[in-house]
């Protein structure tokens, strides 16, 4: 195995190396029991896994131990659940045990901003590196065409609805919806942050070129089609929720679904392919699923409750991640994730930063590190000051830990170690 060193190495230069020794995909399945029969390769590197046939076979085998990483409430540059989930899954590699996780996938409005990718860091990588953090094998790409085919189904109604009498739309076998066009509960959706397009006006053509109105564009994991791939638990589940979205409201204020619009079995069809989770690998070689990838401010922020089913049946030891803090992610989790799926997480990991908790320590007068300026040089800094800082914003863990404890989880509190952290901040911390 290749040498790397993280401390002098940037992410991309270790992926690069570690890719050129990465365990072709069907080896992974080899390795891992996987017949061919549930395996769809994209190319060499990665592919995806027919749950369906997955799950079928090993019904009858027990489950692994669950294991959910989460953090205390993020700092603007994230505390590094990702890095720990993947430090996790290669240290019980190393230990011999048969382990592997399940991850979120990244955006494409992050990745090209200051927060970057989510595969990870240093050696606690997730390769293919590029492909992860480019679109992998489609599955936003497919969430894009899902959603906007719902709006597109809207807005072209809206427009006969306007040009058409209720006698011309019962000739092209549709009913009028009575759409009302300034009560719009969905939006257009892209993979990037594009501030421009947040408010924008459609429709200024010509008769056939749409209703003028006010509509938005969003990022695409903000979509509900991103949610319901993370909660679903079968294909007819899938096909279900997709028909039940609201896409917009009537005149008196009656909703107006995808159902109703006739497109929900449409966005089916292109969600199709995404039901099946990624299999990619972390630098070490270690077993990794990435399915879904929901903010948890606005949605359920896990990854997929199928990445899960098969990872608790290929592995004795599966460990996924929860976005944000534990008391959102976690929540969701704990309140969402596993209602709908049925499983019970055996531990949770508490992510914590020494650079983090000095954040929080804002009653001692910690300094504010605004989202997209450079960190104050006193949080790289061990001094009677900074000390205050941490020792106040150990509360914030405090109040984590307590929140995975009202779901009877046992949590174990991950430091998450810098080159700049010293041993007097980590011995605060454990106190």
């Amino acid at each position: 195995m290749a040498k790397y060193d993280p401390v002098t190495m940037k992410d991309w230069q270790i992926a690069e190396i570690a890719e050129a020794e990465m365990i072709p995909f069907d080896e992974m399945c080899e390795r891992l029991g996987i017949p061919k029969e549930e395996r769809i390769p994209y190319g060499q590197k990665i592919g995806r896994i027919d749950y369906l046939k997955c799950l079928e076979r090993l019904k009858d085998k027990p489950d692994g131990y669950y294991i959910d990483v989460t953090a205390i409430t993020p700092t603007p540059l994230g505390e590094g659940k990702s890095t720990t989930s993947l430090g996790l899954i290669e240290g019980l590699g190393k230990r011999g045990v048969n382990v592997g996780g399940a991850l979120r996938q990244p955006s494409g409005g992050p990745t090209m901003n200051i927060k970057g990718t989510a595969a990870g860091g240093g050696i606690s990588l997730l390769i293919p590196m590029t492909e992860f953090s480019l679109g992998l094998t489609g599955d936003i790409n497919n969430i894009m065409n899902a959603h906007n085919l719902a709006m597109v189904a809207a807005t072209s109604r809206l427009m006969h609805e306007f040009n058409y009498t209720d006698e011309q739309l019962a000739k092209r076998n549709l009913k009028r919806l009575n759409i009302d066009p300034k009560n719009f509960e969905m939006g257009w959706v892209m993979d990037f942050c594009a501030q421009a397009l947040r408010n924008i006006i459609i429709g200024l053509g010509g008769k056939m070129d749409g209703f003028m109105m006010a509509s938005k564009f969003g990022i695409a994991v903000s979509s509900e089609v991103m949610a319901i791939l993370s909660v679903t638990t079968s294909l007819a589940d899938l096909k279900e929720r997709l028909n039940n979205i609201t896409v917009c409201y009537d005149k008196w204020g009656k909703p107006i679904t995808t159902r109703d619009l006739e497109c929900g079995n449409a966005m089916t069809a292109w969600m199709l392919p995404s039901i099946n989770p990624t299999l990619c690998q972390s630098v070490e070689k270690q077993p990794v699923f990435v399915h879904a990838g929901p903010f948890a401010n606005i949605a359920v922020g896990q990854s997929s409750i199928i990445a899960d089913q098969i990872g608790l049946k290929l592995f004795d030891y599966h460990v996924t991640e929860s976005g944000f803090g534990a008391d959102i992610g976690f929540e969701k989790f704990w309140n969402v994730k596993c209602r709908f799926s049925g499983l019970k997480p055996h531990v949770a990991v508490l992510t914590t930063t020494v650079r983090g908790l000095k954040h929080h320590g804002v009653n001692a007068g910690a300094l504010p590190c605004p989202p997209g300026k450079p960190i104050p040089k006193e949080y790289f800094e061990a001094s009677p000051q900074t000390f205050k800082w941490l020792e106040d914003g150990v509360q914030n863990a405090v109040h984590h830990i307590r929140t995975i404890k009202k779901a009877g989880i046992n949590p174990v509190v991950c430091i998450n170690a810098f080159h700049f952290d010293s041993k007097e901040e980590h011995d605060l911390i454990r106190r």
